[in-house]
């Protein structure tokens, strides 16, 4: 048995605990937080039991089924018949199926034929190294025209990742389409997936079963330093304690690593300090009545500065209707500064713009949400960027939600690498000094 300590409670984290102590070892989780659950963490909105940040499930995240069968709350998944639209030159149109790409009205014919065939073949694509060299902006152009790009991308693009745009991957927005393609009752009907009770039901049943084996989890206590001697990981300064340890796991965000482990060799230092990041500030709103039938609305207009708006209570019932509105952006952008009440009171008006019959009154509540290190700029070989998750340091192994690549945060990446780093801790952990090399 190994004495493994994991740092960070979100989903990875969490689901490497879980693992590593189902496998027979000793487990220290580690966790800042006052709170499990990272991104997937619950709050008390307003007497609704709500995310922090949006989350959804679709029908290809086996690794999220696998570890509820395990737990014992598979029958807990829902699924619900869901649609997307865009809202464009002053109207909402819906998307995502052949009849709205048909009779949407601002593209040409040849425009929809391009666009629909380039969505089709992605979705039954089994992987995108043929696009791996391109950026998104590319590849779009490429397959559904530059108009097209201008005409539905091009504002999101702006809106998300700001001096970035042109940057990002093709393999991270094709990954992407496919996964929400992919989880489709048929042609014409989107499905999406939420856990009954809310990602906390995940959260807590983890939680539960790590405790419930033996392992011990610490929350409130900030990871300040991972301990190295003769090239090996022996511990975890946290809190003000030393937690021993014959391997580490390490899921916090990547730009935190290089303070959090200084004995890395000086080249690896310099590969996770060229790894960017953005922040999201996210804004929840509790409303009277719905804005669109829609869970997810994109935003393309010129003069609102949000790529768009998820209507939660669309896929999960909550009583009232729940709206997040996320502003993704380099934290060096000057709107970054902005109070929480500035934000609020601009998003609000953006969505009287999107249904002008809600008024002042329908607004009942809203909360802000920030994180600084939310999104990595995924670029063109992004992998080939990326440090190995084993590092030098014998027992410690790195991961963040960067490591997904090409796939985009999500639960169920987290569960897949979570798991598989514990299984490879143990066997890093026990094995000679020599193999560990």
């Amino acid at each position: 048995m190994s004495r493994i300590v994991v740092l960070g409670a979100g989903p990875m984290g969490l689901a490497a605990a879980q693992r590593a102590v189902t496998l027979g070892h000793e487990v220290d989780l580690i966790e800042a937080d006052s709170k499990a659950g990272g991104m997937a963490a619950h709050f008390d909105f307003s007497g609704v039991s709500i995310e922090r940040f949006y989350h959804f499930v679709c029908k290809s995240d086996a690794p999220t089924f696998e570890l509820m069968a395990e737990l014992g709350i598979g029958d807990r998944m829902r699924w619900v018949n869901t649609s997307m639209a865009y809202y464009t030159h002053g109207k909402v149109h819906k998307w995502g199926d052949p009849i709205s790409l048909l009779t949407y009205p601002h593209l040409t014919l040849m425009e929809k034929i391009r666009t629909g065939l380039q969505m089709f073949l992605t979705t039954k694509s089994t992987n995108f190294d043929r696009i791996e060299h391109l950026t998104s902006r590319k590849w779009i152009e490429g397959g559904s025209g530059v108009s097209v790009y201008n005409k539905l991308w091009k504002r999101l693009q702006e809106l998300k990742f700001y001096e970035y745009a042109d940057e990002v991957a093709a393999s991270w927005i094709a990954s992407r389409i496919k996964r929400i393609g992919n989880s489709r009752k048929s042609i014409f009907q989107e499905q999406l997936g939420y856990i009954d009770g809310g990602s906390e039901t995940l959260v807590e049943a983890i939680f539960d079963d790590i405790r419930r084996q033996g392992g011990r989890i610490h929350l409130g206590t900030r990871a300040e330093q991972v301990i190295v001697r003769d090239g090996r990981v022996t511990a975890v300064r946290a809190g003000g304690r030393e937690f021993a340890a014959d391997a580490v796991i390490s899921t916090v965000p990547v730009p935190l690593v290089n303070r959090l482990v200084p004995d890395l060799p000086q080249d690896w230092q310099d590969r996770y300090a060229a790894i960017k990041n953005i922040g999201v500030v996210c804004l929840l709103f509790k409303l009277r009545r719905s804005v669109t039938p829609h869970f997810w609305l994109n935003i393309v207009a010129d003069d609102i500065e949000i790529p768009g708006l998820i209507e939660f209570s669309n896929l999960r019932k909550v009583g009232d209707t729940i709206v997040y509105v996320p502003y993704y952006m380099p934290v060096t952008q000057p709107k970054w500064q902005w109070s929480d009440q500035q934000f609020i009171d601009e998003a609000f008006g953006y969505i009287r713009r999107v249904n002008p019959a809600i008024t002042d009154a329908d607004l009942l509540d809203a909360k802000v949400g920030r994180l600084k290190h939310a999104q990595p700029i995924c670029e063109p070989h992004f992998a080939d960027k990326l440090p190995p998750m084993q590092t030098p340091i014998a027992g410690l192994q790195i991961a963040d939600t960067c490591y997904y690549y090409p796939e985009d945060r999500g639960v169920a990446e987290s569960i897949r690498l979570g798991r598989r780093m514990a299984e490879q801790a143990g066997g890093a952990a026990t094995a000679p000094q020599g193999a560990r090399s």
